[in-house]
């Protein structure tokens, strides 16, 4: 009976992309801390390019969305929500 090789695992919440060199402009004293600890600096500008992109997203669907979010806030505390007759808390 021959047995399947396991699978290797992909990271979670990390898409498979196709990476590009890029040149950055970072204060050599960050550098020289984050080589010391073994950083991997393209790793830690991915995620906080990620987060930093994530948040302007976030701020921006807020700004798009303000009108529409106030208008069914204020509908609800008019007419309620459907759940209010079956909430038992």
């Amino acid at each position: 009976m021959r047995m399947a090789k396991p699978k290797p695992k992909k990271r979670a919440g990390r898409k498979a992309t196709t990476r590009r060199p890029t040149n950055l402009t970072v204060r050599v004293d960050l550098v020289e801390r984050a080589r010391a600890l073994k950083l991997n600096l393209s790793n830690v500008f991915e995620s906080a390019l990620a987060a930093a992109i994530r948040e302007r997203e976030q701020q921006a669907w807020l700004a798009e969305n303000e009108q529409a979010i106030d208008s069914y806030n204020r509908w609800a505390e008019q007419h309620g929500l459907f759940s209010d007759d079956y909430r038992q808390f």
